[in-house]
């Protein structure tokens, strides 16, 4: 599981893969951690949430739009992000947690919203990718 930043004109991207859907989308979630703050301290509870959607692009952007959420409610960077995600009868369903660094410990730069625009989430030879853009 590993993820890269990439610059996207006035945006950031996320590149992200893994040897599972649940791998490569807690990858895209810890680029995302990464995008707002350059370096995670140690410490934070976890937490941990369940997201469901139609579509695999549809979960991803859920996913990622409730960890931003989690941030602005709780006042903490997700980091540390652990994720399964299943398909079931044409539902897509994921469980994951995250370790949720308090904001007052870290510089973190605001990333505002996640975007569908360029989306990418594709299965591999090697396992999973994901692209996404995130509005800063």
């Amino acid at each position: 599981m590993s993820f890269e930043l990439r610059e996207h004109t006035a945006d950031v991207a996320v590149e992200a893969t893994g040897d599972s859907l649940g791998h490569a989308v807690a990858a895209v979630a810890d680029g995302m951690a990464a995008a707002m703050c350059g370096e995670i301290p140690d410490g934070g509870d976890r937490y941990d949430l369940t997201v469901a959607a139609e579509s695999k692009e549809a979960l991803l952007f859920d996913y990622l739009d409730e960890l931003i959420y989690e941030r602005d409610v709780r006042s903490v960077l997700p980091a540390d992000n652990e994720a399964t995600v299943d398909e079931r009868d044409g539902r897509w369903q994921l469980k994951g947690s995250y370790r949720g660094v308090p904001l007052a410990d870290v510089t973190a730069r605001d990333l505002k919203a996640v975007t569908y625009s360029e989306m990418d989430i594709s299965e591999t030879d090697d396992g999973w990718h994901a692209y996404v853009v995130f509005d800063v």
